[in-house]
């Protein structure tokens, strides 16, 4: 899929119009992802954040990126891994929901994390599939909308899981 990539690297480095923060319920900052972001867009992202009154599992809530390259943060709150089917259709979910505030924010461009796989305990292996059936099945569905959407892999391993995906 030509507007479908993988990408290596830091998320935060990235100039686009959004990048999806894996963030917490309370959407003030938090580990891994969530934390640098918070961190390279500076203070006002915080106090931006403190006016959205967090953010269910599985929806999407819209910032400014501030300092960062990106124009916008999409937070999305993953499931905490339980092992459960909910856990895949909430991790679905964030996926499609962030997809869909942007296109209706009119972005054309968009990075994912692996969301839920750090701290949350999601296994990367069932993450990265239901990760890249649900932005698929997206493309598929908003055929008619130019979209490019980026896999932002923080490491090899899941660089890796990414492009066996992208191959089926």
């Amino acid at each position: 899929m030509e507007n479908l990539k993988i990408v290596q690297g830091d998320i935060t480095k990235l100039t686009i119009g959004a990048i999806v923060n894996a963030a917490n319920k309370s959407l003030l900052g938090g580990l891994g992802v969530d934390g640098a972001i918070h961190r390279a867009a500076g203070p006002k992202l915080l106090a931006e954040c403190r006016q959205l009154h967090g953010c269910e599992t599985g929806q999407a809530k819209i910032t400014n990126g501030y300092q960062l390259p990106a124009k916008y943060v999409i937070h999305t709150v993953g499931p905490i891994y339980s092992g459960s089917n909910q856990d895949d259709k909430l991790l679905r979910n964030c996926y499609l929901n962030s997809l869909n505030l942007a296109k209706s924010r009119g972005l054309h461009s968009i990075a994912f994390p692996a969301i839920s796989t750090g701290a949350y305990g999601f296994p990367a292996s069932r993450a990265a599939h239901i990760a890249f059936a649900a932005v698929k099945n997206w493309l598929e569905q908003n055929a008619d909308y130019q979209m490019k959407i980026i896999m932002c892999a923080f490491d090899s391993k899941t660089a890796q899981l990414y492009r066996q995906e992208l191959a089926e």
